[in-house]
């Protein structure tokens, strides 16, 4: 497999998140000294909560000051709503790190609609990267999951807006059963010097095969590919179960 793109199966959940926590700290120590500050995307989900949790472990080895957090996508409800992506990652991660109060740079849902949100989170996104205005920022590191119908961050099957666009972040329209979302744009993702997909669960090995083996091309998932980034799959033995045996077993 090319080096650029990887796939890695582990044991548990907990293994994972492990390899996820020196990774982190590889891509920030190295983004701090070519430029001087680290930028990631994360995501909500119950999946990256070890990694969260492990993070806070690592207390103040870890630059913060020079770090700065955003997120993948968040669903607009507000900020304290147990659906919140803010909320989750708040109480498992930001509470509890010394991370400067403008490091993190939330998804703004006090707007009156899901789109009024989307052009004050690019706005924000711009403001820290300064990319120009036909610009496309470039994260360090971008963190997505994947859901069993082969959606990652708010990008979902059927929903092409967000896929091939100009802006930064873009709204999406959900069913009724379903929080409307602010998220990424596919461009955006796809310009990040490093993108990690964590999956776990059975529910997800249908879709994990059929997007690290190329098998459906027209899954939003499968539209991730880095132009000049690395493409890392990380994957625990549930989710990993219908995957070709030759990927790197941990």
């Amino acid at each position: 497999m090319d080096n650029s793109r990887r796939v890695l199966v582990f044991p548990t959940v907990d293994e994972m998140a492990d390899f996820m926590v020196n990774q982190w700290i590889e891509l920030s120590w190295c983004a701090i000294q070519k430029k001087g500050h680290f930028a990631a995307a994360l995501s909500g989900g119950e999946t990256p909560v070890p990694f969260y949790r492990k993070l806070v472990e690592e207390g103040p080895k870890l630059p913060w000051n020079r770090t700065h957090l955003f997120l993948a996508d968040e669903r607009f409800v507000p900020i304290d709503d147990p659906d919140s992506n803010y909320h989750l990652l708040h109480e498992t991660l930001l509470k509890n790190i010394p991370l400067p109060e403008g490091n993190f740079h939330a998804v703004v849902t006090d707007s009156p609609d899901p789109l009024s949100s989307a052009g004050r989170y690019e706005e924000e996104i711009r403001r820290f990267f300064m990319p120009g205005p036909e610009g496309i920022p470039e994260f360090d590191l971008i963190m997505l999951g994947m859901g069993a119908d082969g959606h990652t961050a708010s990008l979902f099957p059927g929903k092409r807006g967000c896929l091939k666009t100009v802006h930064l972040a873009c709204a999406v329209d959900l069913d009724n059963d379903r929080h409307d979302r602010i998220t990424l744009t596919l461009p955006v993702i796809n310009n990040a010097r490093m993108v990690v997909f964590l999956v776990s669960g059975k529910a997800k090995a249908s879709a994990l095969r059929d997007v690290a083996e190329g098998r459906d091309r027209h899954l939003p998932a499968s539209r991730v590919k880095p132009g000049e980034g690395r493409l890392l799959f990380l994957a625990d033995a549930e989710a990993a179960q219908y995957l070709a045996a030759n990927h790197i077993r941990r």
